[in-house]
């Protein structure tokens, strides 16, 4: 079997980006563009990885960082192909050519994807991770890219039939189908967020505490970083009824889940990107990252 790891990288996600994969120091790969997103790296790569790899019957076992790249491409990508690359709400899937050259490189292949966290020391990951994000910084400064060996007796490197530089906002939070996830956790965290976002929920301290978790950041829209205390003691009433509309779930772990969901306020659209913690009282809100749609 052979054994990889596979990253992407980009230095403002939309900005220069880059892609690499490693086996070891004779067998690995990388690239990027001028302008490009994270997720458009971590597919590409597997693609190249996939592509160079095929010249022989090994069995691939792909190491991963990324949720959106595993699930993309073993999960959701059969259905977004049976609903004519589009995902549940009917709206295109993002990086659809490169989702359909990924489609025809799995055709008949024996890969399986295993989820590794990222920057926490796993070797290969980290020689994936400072190859892809060589080849996003040479983007950036203009100098040569170090493409590797790649795999031994492969063709080079897969060309790219994308056009970098079209990029929706909406892929920097690495949309999934509505109905990815478990439904009844993502009705469960919907309640919630629809509770913190109460008028009464917003000045009853009692229900801040419990919705809330000591150790909370959140970033909004302003970029302003506010704490677990600053929201308890401060929370600023909501003038207009606010909208939710679900993207998707991550589940990554039986009492960590991260829902991601569109705020719509009058004229005002954010991303929002909410990490929960299950503790013994109950589901709380301990990351969230708030992002306007310009």
């Amino acid at each position: 079997m052979i054994r990889a790891a596979a990253d992407g990288s980009a230095l403002s996600n939309p900005g220069p980006a880059g892609w690499a994969w490693y086996i070891d120091d004779e067998r690995w790969a990388s690239g990027g563009w001028p302008h490009g997103t994270n997720n458009m790296g971590e597919l590409m790569a597997v693609l190249d990885l996939l592509v160079q790899t095929a010249v022989t019957d090994e069995p691939l076992h792909v190491l991963c960082d990324s949720q959106y790249a595993i699930n993309a491409i073993s999960k959701w990508m059969p259905n977004w192909k049976r609903k004519g690359w589009r995902k549940a709400d009917g709206k295109p899937v993002l990086n659809v050519e490169l989702l359909k050259q990924l489609d025809a490189a799995m055709t008949g292949r024996d890969v399986t994807f295993e989820w590794v966290k990222g920057h926490a020391g796993h070797e290969m990951n980290e020689k994936a991770d400072d190859l892809a994000r060589a080849a996003a910084t040479a983007f950036r400064d203009g100098t040569p890219v170090a493409h590797g060996p790649g795999f031994s007796g492969a063709a080079p490197a897969t060309p790219l039939d994308v056009h970098p530089g079209q990029v929706d906002d909406e892929d920097l939070f690495s949309v999934a189908p509505a109905a990815t996830g478990d439904d009844d956790l993502v009705t469960e965290l919907v309640a919630l967020t629809r509770d913190l976002l109460d008028n009464d929920t917003r000045t009853s301290t009692h229900r801040l505490e419990q919705l809330l978790h000591p150790d909370l950041v959140r970033h909004d829209s302003h970029g302003r970083v506010q704490t677990y205390r600053r929201l308890v003691l401060g929370m600023d009433r909501i003038d207009l009824r606010p909208g939710v509309e679900v993207l998707g779930l991550d589940q990554l772990a039986d009492d960590v889940a991260v829902l991601r969901w569109r705020l719509v306020m009058g004229s005002r659209r954010l991303l929002v990107a909410s990490t929960w913690l299950r503790a013994d009282a109950g589901w709380q809100l301990r990351l969230e990252q708030v992002t306007p749609i310009l």
